[in-house]
């Protein structure tokens, strides 16, 4: 049987994730959600991985939600439902609040589960062929595991429009709302997604993963007094840390801190 979720690691510590169901266009199954989530706790525990790619194969990015997985669903118990929908959430997490840096490569489709994907992501990259569409409402669904990872991405007046609408919209659009960072011609896609990847590759590990649990922090909260003072805490245990030490060391001594290996 042919994997559905690919992963690659290669010796720089780069993690490419790809979806692998282009007959149905890498829709989400419950199998498919399961290897996902393995391969996301896989990546997280592993501290050579130092960056994530999530890509797919075929034309489409994803369609979402397997109509003929969710139409096996339609006899589940509230309790089976309930654990469906609950690992679709997890896996939302998981991506979202993964430690690493992660891009996504959007090179066709994105629909429903698609857009959480992509939403989830730190950084999006879309070829100028790609559609993306919150459509669940169309199926009388409602985006509900990916919508405060969509609402995070688009802002609320944006989630509001195009959860309701259910509209295709095109990437430029997509860049315009804050869904997708850039935009490419299809044939430089994995040239500008590796460009990416070797610019995070020259930052400290360690204070990236510190950024991100700090904008996490701070999306939990209002600028309060308790936030600046979580601001202060967080940098002055950062520059005190060994790659904070190293960093600072590197730049006065004019040479490249020691996580540098291997980038072009």
């Amino acid at each position: 049987m042919m994997d559905n979720v690919l992963l690659d690691i290669d010796k720089r510590g780069v993690a490419r994730l790809t979806l692998n169901r282009p007959d149905v266009h890498n829709a989400f199954d419950d199998v498919l959600i399961g290897n996902l989530i393995s391969k996301l706790v896989e990546l997280e525990e592993n501290k050579q991985v130092r960056v994530v790619v999530i890509a797919a194969n075929g034309k489409s990015f994803s369609a979402g939600g397997d109509l003929n997985w969710m139409a096996r669903t339609a006899d589940y118990s509230h309790a089976e439902n309930m654990a469906d929908a609950r690992e679709l959430a997890d896996l939302m997490r998981k991506l979202n609040f993964l430690s690493r840096p992660t891009v996504a490569l959007v090179q066709g489709a994105a629909y429903g589960g698609g857009v959480g994907l992509s939403a989830c992501c730190d950084i999006v990259i879309a070829s100028e062929r790609a559609t993306f569409c919150l459509s669940e409402v169309k199926l009388g669904l409602i985006a509900s595991v990916i919508s405060p990872y969509v609402r995070a991405a688009i802002g609320e007046s944006q989630a509001r429009r195009y959860t309701l609408s259910a509209e295709v919209f095109n990437a430029e659009e997509a860049k315009r709302i804050g869904l997708v960072h850039e935009v490419v011609a299809t044939e430089d896609l994995e040239a500008k997604g590796e460009e990416l990847v070797c610019q995070l590759l020259k930052n400290s590990p360690a204070a990236m993963a510190g950024v991100k649990d700090l904008l996490f922090y701070q999306n939990g909260l209002g600028i309060d007094d308790d936030l600046v003072e979580e601001t202060a805490v967080r940098i002055a245990n950062v520059r005190a840390s060994s790659e904070g030490k190293e960093g600072v060391s590197a730049f006065l001594e004019k040479r490249a801190p020691s996580w540098i290996k291997d980038v072009q």
